[in-house]
């Protein structure tokens, strides 16, 4: 059980954490290159970050299969997605959402755009170090 846990919540986290990266990684630079495109960058994020939640309940799943929730490296990768979320919901997304209206309403959204650049940054490192915590587990013994 503890093998389609870990493989359900790796594919999750690569179907739903990576096209939300891509999509908010690639937003600021579209508003600036192609603001038409921008809406549908905004509504992958949105989407895909609800998808999203899946990959920490399966995480969990797999963790407490495995023994290891109490693991310091488990713990700080569980308190970095709680971050990362919190990025990505109280941040990312409603700056997102600032600068469409600023281009619907046909002004500049000035330093909005480079300040959500800065917040997506943010969250991509956040995403990043969890990954490597993921795969080099430091002081893990569980030999998976």
């Amino acid at each position: 059980m503890t093998k389609f846990l870990l493989a359900v919540h790796v594919l999750a986290a690569i179907v739903a954490v990576g096209p939300v990266t891509v999509a908010a990684s690639m937003f600021p630079r579209m508003v600036r290159q192609a603001p038409r495109s921008a809406p549908l960058l905004h509504r992958i994020c949105r989407v895909y970050a609800g998808v999203g939640v899946v990959v920490p309940v399966f995480g969990l799943a797999t963790a407490s299969s495995m023994g290891v929730l109490g693991d310091a490296w488990l713990i700080a990768s569980i308190a970095l997605t709680a971050v990362a979320a919190a990025v990505l919901g109280l941040f990312v997304l409603p700056r997102q959402e600032t600068v469409l209206a600023a281009l619907d309403a046909g002004t500049d959204p000035g330093g909005g755009v480079a300040r959500l650049a800065l917040l997506t940054g943010v969250f991509n490192l956040l995403w990043a170090t969890v990954t490597v915590l993921m795969i080099v587990r430091p002081g893990s013994t569980t030999g998976a």
